[in-house]
């Protein structure tokens, strides 16, 4: 074997190069790149400004401190820093101050002083208050006077204003014959003479107080709401009851409206007990009609309303009693002037006064069995007796009969509250 042929230097440089060639082709890329943007600058230095620079002297100079400028009515100079109130005159300007020991120690002075608080605007009139229980707000001379010749004749000689067992009265009531419905549910004519609900309690009233209330319950009969004759009589009430819907001509409604101006009062007693019967709907629809203000509507008769507090005939009264098979739902009013208007119980008074009672003594009560007692003027619902345990479930026939006398003491507690309703107020109504 022949010994290797020696290579020359360059030959061996040409075999090194050929055996790094990729490290020699990056290698003569980096010299190309750097001779070509090697002088080129890509980003300037940012120069930061030293904190807190001011104008001549900086806004803080190293280890001094600067006060605040007194105040002045010129324009602050450029090296001073200001907290003001825009567009508010006669303003001190508040500084921040700082020392160079501990330059995050600040503190500053009121912003704004009491000189550059805003004033409050003047206060303006109150607006006069609305119409309340017992206002008289809106009561004009004619308004009074029409209310005092509709009402003054119901009660006789001096009062107070309060039902109160000294005084003595004198009225008719009637039973409201209205359109359509049935009107005379708990009232009817029996061998010429009424007898039901209405003439019941009308009797009850007059013989407890011995005739000094002459009720004129032998008078009592149903009233047409579109005849003229509600203001020729001046009743002080209407009673108005039913089980079935109805709907109010324009004409009796007319009428209402009139009568209610001039003091008298409506009266509505479901014959059906508790609330979402056909009268109890038609009856809350048709009153809203007769008093047709927004601002006016059915409100709760509270326990401290004048009918309950001020004197009544029967003080042990507080509230009203439950109704008919235990009904004792809230009695709702409507008002004129603050006074009883309108008057809503749905709870079926009239059916229990239907158990017609008579006085045997002076505070002693039965039911009256006898039906030919036609002179004591009470009469008995006998389908309703009959019935008693069966459809009707808390009256008792029998002796005591505390639960039914509570109704008629409440009726009568609720037709003295309204012979007398406004009374203290027309006195010192406006006169003509």
């Amino acid at each position: 074997m022949e010994p290797p042929e020696k290579q020359s230097l360059l030959d061996r440089l040409i075999d090194k190069f050929n055996n790094s060639r990729f490290f020699t082709i990056s290698f003569v890329l980096h010299v190309l790149l750097i001779a070509i943007f090697g002088g080129t600058v890509l980003f300037e230095a940012m120069q930061e400004p030293p904190d807190f620079e001011g104008g001549e002297g900086g806004f803080v100079a190293a280890g001094e401190e600067v006060s605040a400028p007194p105040p002045s009515q010129t324009q602050p100079q450029e090296t001073t820093f200001t907290v003001t109130t825009p567009a508010v005159q006669n303003t001190t300007v508040a500084a921040i101050t700082t020392t160079g020991q501990n330059p995050l120690n600040f503190s500053m002075d009121a912003i704004i002083t009491p000189s550059a608080m805003v004033k409050p605007s003047a206060p303006t009139a109150a607006a006069p208050a609305a119409p309340t229980g017992g206002s008289m707000a809106g009561m004009t001379g004619a308004v009074a006077s029409d209310i005092r010749n509709f009402t003054g004749g119901w009660g006789k000689g001096s009062g107070s204003g309060t039902g109160t067992r000294q005084r003595e009265f004198e009225f008719t009531a009637f039973i409201a014959k209205y359109n359509n419905g049935n009107w005379d549910s708990v009232f009817r004519v029996q061998d010429g003479l009424p007898v039901g609900a209405l003439p019941n309690l009308l009797e009850f009233m007059s013989k407890e107080s011995r005739d000094k209330i002459k009720t004129n319950y032998k008078l009592v009969e149903p009233i047409p709401l579109d005849s003229d004759k509600i203001f020729a009589t001046k009743p002080p009430f209407i009673f108005f009851t039913g089980s079935r819907d109805f709907t109010l001509t324009d004409k009796e409604v007319s009428n209402l409206q009139k009568y209610v101006r001039l003091g008298g009062a409506i009266w509505g007693d479901s014959s059906v007990p508790g609330k979402g019967s056909p009268f109890d709907i038609a009856f809350r629809r048709e009153m809203r009609r007769v008093i047709p203000d927004k601002d006016k509507g059915f409100e709760e008769l509270d326990v401290n309303d004048p009918m309950f507090r001020r004197s009544p005939y029967f003080p042990e009264i507080k509230k009203q009693p439950p109704g008919l098979n235990y009904y004792a739902e809230k009695v709702y009013v409507m008002r004129y002037f603050g006074e009883i208007a309108i008057i809503y119980t749905a709870n079926d008074y009239g059916d229990m006064w239907q158990f017609g009672i008579k006085q045997k003594g002076p505070r002693e009560w039965e039911l009256n069995n006898d039906v030919n007692e036609r002179h004591e003027r009470v009469a008995l619902d006998w389908d309703l007796y009959l019935n008693n345990g069966l459809y009707i479930h808390n009256v008792d026939p029998r002796p005591p009969i505390e639960g039914l006398l509570d109704t008629y003491k409440f009726g009568t507690n609720m037709i003295i509250h309204l012979l007398t309703r406004w009374e203290d107020k027309l006195r010192t109504a406006p006169r003509l």
